[in-house]
């Protein structure tokens, strides 16, 4: 049997889309070494392997053991503020360690992958909204870890009979509205799921890092876009591999944009009251604004959102934020 093997499916997105890919009937090895992953998160149906994506002895037996037909790879660090202070760890998590999956996977001859890339690459766009041609310049060493992944991808495939969907996030939020899995990170810093710690009781308060930014209200702005619609996208990114067997960038968001403020005001009328917000200076590495073109997704795939609504998005994050708080 053919299997899909999903790199860091322990972990926030990853483990939305092995549940997804379970939905849909496909056999799934979750690679995962548990360093952020939540084991209780994975599909029941999944097999767990505990281990890392750059372990290259590790991979060769598991890619002899399984006749892996696609890698969808979700593993590695995503703190904009922690690659700036700690660039080394990215460039290792992120572009070293998966040079040692793709050369494996090469080896292995493992035909499709679908990559988990960042709206990161993009930098500071002048023109908005971002489309897939507008100019990579990555501002904070995350971005740059993931863009050289996608260069390599691009040679790789090149090079050899492995074709890739890249697929460049922007800012994810929600769970999974069954509830079968969410942000689990107590320390994240995902703005939706700290608002909802805090409105839950799991903070303090919290702190909106830069209000003098040349937007409408001085905090940055963001392209939310729910996490189950992101499972969706990877769905559809495999059947546009199967089908067309060439390679693809796509972005992932909705096309428009919330800011700071305004995120907060939509937890704050959810949960019906105020919550306890201070300011802080601006932090490391965060552009002004993101805001995706989707376009290219929804024409290539047929994807289409089902949950657009900042509101939707909050209360599902809040649904997780009680559920393993109970």
């Amino acid at each position: 049997m053919s299997t899909l093997l999903v790199t860091g499916g322990a972990g926030y997105i990853g483990s939305h889309v092995a549940w997804a890919l379970v939905d849909a009937g496909h056999h799934v090895v979750i690679l995962d070494n548990l360093s952020t992953g939540v084991r209780e998160n994975i599909p029941p149906q999944a097999r767990l392997v505990i281990g890392d994506v750059g372990d290259a002895v590790l991979l060769k037996r598991l890619f002899t053991n399984h006749t892996v037909d696609a890698i969808l790879h979700f593993a590695g660090s995503i703190v904009v503020p922690e690659s700036v202070e700690n660039p080394l760890k990215y460039y290792d998590n992120n572009t070293t360690r998966t040079r040692t999956l793709l050369e494996a996977a090469v080896t292995a001859g493992v035909p499709r992958f679908v990559f988990s890339s960042t709206a990161a690459v993009y930098g500071e766009p002048a023109h908005l909204p971002v489309t897939e041609d507008s100019p990579t310049r990555p501002i904070n060493p995350y971005g740059r870890s993931k863009l050289m992944t996608e260069w390599m991808l691009e040679d790789v495939s090149r090079a050899h009979p492995l074709n890739y969907v890249a697929l460049r996030y922007f800012n994810v939020a929600g769970a999974d509205p069954a509830g079968r899995t969410g942000q689990s990170t107590p320390q994240a810093t995902h703005l939706i799921k700290v608002a909802c710690q805090l409105a839950t009781g799991q903070r303090e308060s919290m702190a909106i890092f830069g209000t003098d930014y040349p937007t409408d209200d001085g905090t940055c702005v963001r392209d939310y876009i729910h996490v189950s619609d992101l499972a969706d996208a990877h769905l559809r990114a495999l059947e546009f591999l199967a089908e067309h067997k060439t390679s693809a960038v796509f972005n992932c968001g909705y096309g428009h944009g919330y800011s700071v403020r305004q995120v907060v005001s939509a937890v704050e009328r959810v949960v019906g009251k105020k919550l306890n917000v201070t300011q802080s200076p601006r932090r490391a590495g965060d552009p002004p604004e993101l805001i995706s073109d989707p376009t290219r997704l929804r024409q290539a795939t047929g994807w289409e959102p089902r949950h657009d609504d900042l509101e939707t998005i909050v209360k599902s994050a809040l649904d997780w934020e009680a559920q393993t708080r109970a």
